[in-house]
């Protein structure tokens, strides 16, 4: 899959101390991926749009805490 024109973010709640932060870009169409913001030249998962909405509202409502 070719994420070349991917934009890629870090959450505004991330440090720059080094930690453990993903970035996701969703400027793609149809698609949402995620990578390992230590390793960017490294894979990315793929999601679909309500796929990855329904995980944001999982987290937003404490599904995973």
């Amino acid at each position: 899959m070719d994420l070349s024109g991917a934009v890629w973010r870090k959450s505004s709640r991330s440090g720059d101390n080094g930690g453990q932060c993903v970035e996701v870009a969703s400027n793609l169409p149809g698609l949402v991926a995620v990578r390992d913001s230590k390793n960017p030249q490294g894979p990315a998962l793929v999601f679909g749009p309500g796929e990855w909405r329904a995980f944001v509202d999982g987290i937003k409502d404490g599904q995973f805490d």
